[in-house]
């Protein structure tokens, strides 16, 4: 075992030093401004300290040895299949008062460094916290704003969860996070503010160095962006949209520090528009324009993608291509050195007859969610060189057959995505979504039958 005498104590001291250094910004700039020489020198050796601190409870986070619920040995994490990745355990859906579950999201605590999951659920929002990831809590639930929706979509800015729905006049509902600090028992809370300017939602996207929230798929300007300054959480505002290029189902906003020189700086969208991908100039609120659009080969609805950390691919996937053209789970990668010309740069055809959903890019590595076929990471090293495989996996989906106590949902799809899916519901079930963020390495993945999963690649 490994160092399990230690772990607690080391985890502890690590969330308790995390919390002692923790400094906002403006105390860094007042770091950064000197008064005089002797101050300058003072400040410099905080700074460095801070900084030395700062590196161990990175490390401290990194390297702590939590024992998991089920280390994956020869192809098997318990019940599961795997490659590389433990299980390190599991929230059901029976513990979370929800009959499915959906989107999820992440917040880190930079006064404690706590870490929380946040999943999306048919009835609600729940709040887990998973600091010691073999001991998750859960902390709270947020209740739909009207009523259950299979949609519900979840972003963080700060300290605020933002949270949309396509329940009826759901609206986007601002929880503070900070409210979990206090909790001592499990508890039922409320929105700590609400923005109406739309109804119901499909997806919120939100670019944290602007402070702009972008809901899409309302039904507001033509199912394109919805654009809110949410700086104040407490009166987030609209703040205008964008609707000549039609309906986004999901988005991706970046201040873009890609290679082309053209548009460093600018505040750039790019929406996965369900016949194409979108790329807009958002900068000015008041006047967004449209730099391009690139379809690619055998397209059946582009549902959603990422951005590599350099700005230089996106990474698309195309929910019903499995399903309507008969292949395996396909990705596909878009060259955006030049936004005003994108090219298809190459495709990844997976070993796998599964769905492709969510995916998000840490480093050289793409965390996609896979409906049955659960989670699997590609290794993104020789992007450039057009090889791109798969590195790690954790199926979180057992055949049901198998597992009589765990039940297939079978999702009411409305108008616009239930037509290519029926006959097909099975291939929809598992997991929806991940979220790689976390500076622990811990993983977190939202099971649509299951509720969530906590994971750890054990070579990272």
């Amino acid at each position: 075992m490994k160092n399990l005498f230690f772990a607690p104590f080391l985890l502890i001291l690590g969330v308790g030093l995390n919390a002692q250094i923790s400094v906002n910004d403006s105390q860094i700039k007042d770091l950064l401004d000197p008064i005089d020489s002797q101050d300058a020198v003072s400040k410099s050796y905080l700074l460095d300290q801070i900084n030395q601190l700062q590196a161990q409870i990175k490390y401290l986070q990194k390297n702590i040895s939590v024992p998991p619920a089920n280390e994956c040995i020869d192809g098997n994490a318990g019940d599961y299949e795997c490659l590389g990745i433990d299980l390190m355990s599991t929230v059901s859906l029976e513990q979370l008062d929800a009959t499915m579950a959906n989107d999820c999201w992440g917040w880190t605590d930079t006064l404690t460094g706590r870490e929380y999951a946040i999943i999306g659920l048919d009835n609600g929002t729940a709040f887990i916290d998973i600091t010691i990831p073999n001991s998750p809590v859960i902390i709270g639930k947020l209740p739909t704003q009207t009523e259950a929706s299979t949609w519900r979509d979840i972003k963080v800015f700060g300290n605020h969860a933002y949270v949309v729905s396509e329940a009826d006049n759901h609206g986007m509902q601002v929880f503070d996070l900070t409210h979990l600090r206090e909790t001592t028992t499990y508890s039922v809370f409320s929105a700590d503010s609400h923005y109406d300017g739309f109804g119901s939602a499909h997806n919120i996207a939100i670019n944290e160095d602007s402070g702009y929230a972008y809901a899409v798929g309302t039904q507001t300007y033509n199912g394109g962006a919805h654009f809110i300054d949410i700086t104040n959480s407490d009166n987030p505002t609209s703040a205008g949209g964008y609707d000549e290029k039609g309906y986004s189902h999901d988005a991706m906003i970046v201040t873009y520090n890609g290679p082309d020189f053209d548009y460093k700086g600018k505040e750039i969208y790019i929406g996965s528009n369900e016949d194409e991908v979108v790329i807009v100039d958002v900068t000015d609120k008041s006047n967004p324009t449209f730099i391009s659009s690139i379809q690619y080969s055998s397209t059946q609805y582009t549902h959603q993608g990422w951005l590599t950390e350099d700005h230089k691919y996106f990474l698309v996937g195309d929910e019903l291509d499995e399903v309507e053209n008969g292949i395996n789970a396909r990705t596909i990668i878009l060259d955006f050195s030049d936004l005003d010309v994108p090219v298809n740069h190459v495709e990844y055809i997976s070993a796998n007859p599964v769905i492709d959903h969510n995916g998000y890019v840490v480093g050289d590595l793409f965390y996609l969610a896979s409906y049955t076929g659960g989670l699997r990471i590609l290794d993104l090293e020789n992007i450039d060189s057009k090889e791109v495989t798969e590195k790690y996996y954790f199926d979180t989906h057992i055949e049901h057959e198998a597992h009589s106590a765990r039940k297939p949902t079978i999702i009411g799809f409305d108008d616009d995505h239930d037509n290519p899916r029926k006959g097909n519901e099975d291939l929809f079930n598992g997991a929806w979504s991940v979220y790689p963020f976390f500076k622990s390495g811990n993983l977190i993945v939202s099971d649509i039958n299951e509720g969530l999963f906590v994971l750890k690649v054990d070579s990272l």
